[in-house]
């Protein structure tokens, strides 16, 4: 099991950043593909991605989003922040079985209780392959829940 506690909208200063790295996996792929409906033989056809500018298969955009939205749900701002809105460009493919680095970084504190928090993914190369910038509400109080498995591994806050 895993404790996450989410961090209060006080607590949320300006730079504050988070790193998270997760591998992408086939299976995620294929589960992304069946639970989307997102089934583009890019993503599913290794024969057909090779014919492609990525020469082999890669991951949906957008589960490169939604790895975002957990990232924001489960780590910074953590559970109980609402996710408002995301604005994303697609700067590069992640591969299958790639292991990508998400980076969040508080940009600004709008109002009451929201934030802007910029989001970004790298790939194994280094590489910005995804750049965002994401609307969250945050509660004032500290929230804490136990998950059976963390999708990602942390290198650290700042």
């Amino acid at each position: 099991m895993h404790t996450l506690i989410s961090t209060p909208f006080d607590e949320l200063h300006l730079g504050k950043k988070v790193t998270l790295y997760k591998k992408v996996t086939e299976s995620d792929v294929e589960l992304f593909a069946q639970v989307s409906g997102d089934c583009n033989p890019l993503h599913l056809d290794e024969a057909f991605a090779q014919q492609s500018v990525f020469k082999t298969r890669v991951a949906h955009g957008m589960l490169s989003g939604a790895l975002i939205s957990a990232a924001l749900a489960m780590a910074m701002p953590g559970p109980g922040s609402i996710y408002l809105g995301q604005d994303l460009a697609f700067l590069g493919a992640v591969k299958i079985d790639e292991v990508i680095r998400i980076e969040l970084t508080v940009r600004e504190k709008i109002g009451i209780n929201k934030v802007r928090i910029e989001t970004n993914i790298f790939n194994s190369d280094n590489r910005k392959v995804v750049a965002g910038n994401a609307q969250s509400y945050v509660s004032s109080n500290q929230h804490s829940i136990e998950v059976k498995a963390f999708p990602f591994s942390y290198i650290g806050i700042v």
